[in-house]
Formats: C-alpha cells, structure tokens, sequence
C-alpha cells in the first residue's frame, strides 16, 4: 500500500479505504459480503473526478461557453482517459481479485481499471476530502489538459454533426454479435449512414461503436 500512496500522493488515515477501493466485485462471491467491494466506492469517485474536473475547467478555460466545457469534461473523465491515468500509476497490479480471474486477465480490462480508479478516487476523497483528491487529479490529468487546445468531439458527434450538415439525418447503430468469453467479450456493432455501413469491434457496446463512427466518419470524408 505504501508504494501505491506515493504514487497518489496521500497517506491514507484509513487504509481500509484504498483495500476497498481495491476489491473487484468477484472477490464477494467468495467472501459472501464480510467486505464491500469496491462499487460503491467507485460511485463516490465518478462525482469527485467530474466536480473536480468541472471545476479546474472553468478556471483553465474561462471564456469557453458551457457546451465546450461539457465537450472537454466528457473526453477528460471518459474511460480511456481513466484508463491511462489508471495504466501510469500500474493499479492493475494492486488490484485484489480471484486468482481464477486473474489469471483470465480481468484485471487488465478497460471497465474493471476505470472502475478501480474511479474507486481509488472516491477513497482519497473520504478520507482526506477535496484537496488531496484534487492534488492527484490535476498532477495525473494535467498533460491530457494541456493538449486540449479546443473543444474536442467525440467520434460519434463528429459524424453525426457531418451527417446532419449534409441533410442525411442521424447515423443508425445496431448490435451485430457478442462473442468471447463472459469476463472478456467482444461486441460487434454495425453503423449506417445512407447506403454506407461501418462495422467495428470493442470490449464494450459503446467502444463498439466509438470505433465504428471513427471507420465510417473516415471513409465518408476520405
């Protein structure tokens, strides 16, 4: 615990806190509920990572109207961009999981990291309050900010902002399969356009057709 501290720049009062924080939901099963996982805590963090983050955009960008602000809030705290912060400080490596899961990987996933982060973040924040979560975010978030130079767009507002300019209406996505295993899926999703379609793959529904739009927008405008 003490070099995950270091890394979040917070002595934690009450470990038992971050060892929650740390918990994946698959551990309860076995333990049948003498200990929290770390949902609950991850709830917690969402709202600490966005009001935080809302706040040190309106200080950084103040003359951005509140749709451009929402554009650089979504990008900021959208699951890639905790991923990352959760992949430079190694939380995968910290996590508590079944040995079973482990080994199948679960801890390397997107959703599980993002959620550990975020439940990481909810634990700073109830133990130390807003400072020491603030400290951390804006240490961890800051090269994401300052690349940030205008508002960015989403893939999938991209093209739907091309597609309405051009009189075509809104793109259509639709769930073409589901494979893989339980803890490691992989979703299929189709996105029409017209008479144009894309189909692309990812580790969730909506990574799906993030990646599909990005296929699509690029063979439209190419």
């Amino acid at each position: 615990m003490t070099e995950l501290e270091t890394k979040l720049g917070h002595h934690f009062a009450n470990p038992a806190l971050l060892e929650e924080a740390l918990r994946h939901r698959s551990v309860m099963a076995v333990r049948k509920g003498k200990h929290n996982s770390n949902e609950r805590l991850e709830f917690v963090g969402d709202r600490v990572l966005g009001l935080i983050m809302a706040e040190w955009l309106a200080e950084r960008f103040p003359r951005d109207k509140e749709g451009d602000l929402g554009k650089r809030l979504a990008a900021l705290v959208s699951r890639d961009s905790v991923v990352q912060v959760a992949d430079a400080i190694a939380l995968g490596t910290h996590l508590t999981l079944l040995a079973e899961e482990a080994r199948a990987g679960v801890g390397e996933k997107a959703n599980v990291l993002a959620d550990a982060m975020e439940a990481v973040l909810g634990a700073i924040y109830l133990d130390g309050g807003l400072n020491p979560a603030r400290a951390f975010i804006r240490s961890q978030w800051g090269a994401m900010l300052d690349k940030m130079i205008a508002p960015p767009t989403s893939p999938k507002s991209r093209l739907q902002e091309w597609s309405l300019g051009r009189g075509m209406g809104l793109p259509s996505y639709r769930l073409v399969s589901m494979t893989g295993p339980a803890h490691k899926p992989v979703f299929s999703v189709a996105v029409s356009l017209g008479a144009q379609e894309a189909i692309a793959q990812g580790d969730s529904k909506q990574a799906a057709e993030t990646e599909a739009a990005t296929v699509l927008y690029a063979r439209l405008t190419s």
